[in-house]
């Protein structure tokens, strides 16, 4: 019998907002509250916020923190300083992905790990089997909330909230202090959307006033609650990857265009072989791809070429609200990998023309 459904600490309130609730890595989740082109655009064009606290944090502490994390993910977590971010993955032994994550750096001694919410078990015992080096582990996912507030209105929203200077901090780095009168409160400048804005952890106890403190401060934009159906457009149009989808188990982190967190400069679980499949050169590209005819590509079409045989599968595709045109990913083999080559999308017997881009697929920002 499988396990019910989780209910975030918000869930009350996002049913009262319309909120379609669908299960979802474990969580009922809010998939929508009016349709996902209205929020799509929304976000793209002024601010929406989503509850993204189905995600899971853990706290590594000790004098081997920097040591354990070196070698538990990909990136190379001794260039960041206090107060960064970084994105990562954690590899396996099997040449796939644990799953994908951001580490952020308090001090030398003390990390947070942001984790997706369909892996946080996995992850969870992944890291403490991993734990030669003598570091405190903290699973506190079911403490905190994490809402996303998402666009380009989003830092007027919340700098009329704080005395923190929202506008200097960098991409990629986030500031702990107080924010609408409530203290303890994570401001990160992060995001999944390429629309800017930041990301706010705050304990459970205060979420629900935080919430209603966004959605005062941004009404003069028009600010609207964001379901994971315009969550998912937004990263799509970005080309950012998704656990399940573009990363898992089995595939390869490189193959999925994770060279750029992978660094050998180190070692790592796995690396040995990641680096010798970087030598002998890629069998497979993750590529995305536009659609000239029309038609939607979903994830597990076939990606074939002109005369119909299979080269690989769209691990996630959709209508761009942005494009007004069929967008996908997924990996296909190198040859056929370089921008402008015309690839095929089988739709029920079809084959549609489409043709290899140049990811993003929407500008940051656009």
């Amino acid at each position: 019998m499988e396990a019910e459904n989780k209910r975030i600490p918000l869930n009350d309130l996002h049913e009262k907002l319309g909120g379609k609730m669908v299960p979802f890595g474990g969580f009922m989740m809010p998939v929508r509250y009016s349709s996902d082109n209205e929020e799509h655009n929304c976000v793209r064009n002024g601010v929406g916020v989503f509850d993204v606290s189905h995600m899971g944090e853990f706290v590594v502490r000790g004098e081997r923190a920097t040591e354990f994390l070196q070698y538990i993910v990909s990136n190379d977590v001794s260039a960041l300083f206090d107060g960064k971010v970084q994105y990562a993955y954690f590899p396996n032994n099997e040449g796939g992905v644990v799953d994908d994550l951001l580490v952020y750096r308090w001090n030398e001694n003390e990390y947070y790990l942001v984790v997706n919410a369909s892996n946080i078990e996995k992850d969870w015992n992944w890291v403490n089997q991993n734990n030669n080096f003598g570091v405190e582990l903290e699973n506190i996912s079911d403490k905190l909330c994490l809402f996303a507030v998402q666009g380009p209105k989003a830092l007027p929203t919340l700098q009329k909230l704080t005395e923190l200077d929202l506008s200097s901090m960098d991409y990629y780095t986030f500031k702990a202090g107080s924010l609408a009168g409530i203290d303890d409160v994570i401001i990160s400048a992060t995001g999944y959307t390429g629309a800017g804005g930041f990301e706010i952890y705050v304990w459970n106890k205060d979420a629900e006033k935080m919430w209603n403190a966004i959605f005062e401060a941004g009404a003069e934009f028009d600010i609207k609650p964001i379901g994971l159906g315009a969550r998912d457009t937004l990263r799509l149009e970005m080309g950012y990857c998704l656990y399940g989808h573009e990363l898992n188990d089995t595939d390869s982190p490189l193959e999925a265009g994770l060279g750029w967190v992978t660094k050998f400069t180190k070692s790592f679980i796995n690396s040995e072989n990641l680096k010798a499949q970087k030598e002998a050169g890629l069998q497979r590209k993750l590529v995305g791809i536009e659609m000239i005819d029309r038609g939607i590509p979903r994830s597990h079409y076939e990606i074939c070429d002109a005369e119909g045989n299979k080269l690989g599968e769209v691990t996630s595709g959709t209508q761009s609200p942005t494009l007004q045109k069929g967008i996908a990913m997924g990996h296909v083999p190198t040859a056929f990998a370089k921008v402008g080559t015309e690839v095929y999308i089988k739709v029920r017997d079809k084959l549609l023309k489409g043709v290899v881009t140049k990811l993003p697929f929407v500008k940051a920002g656009v």
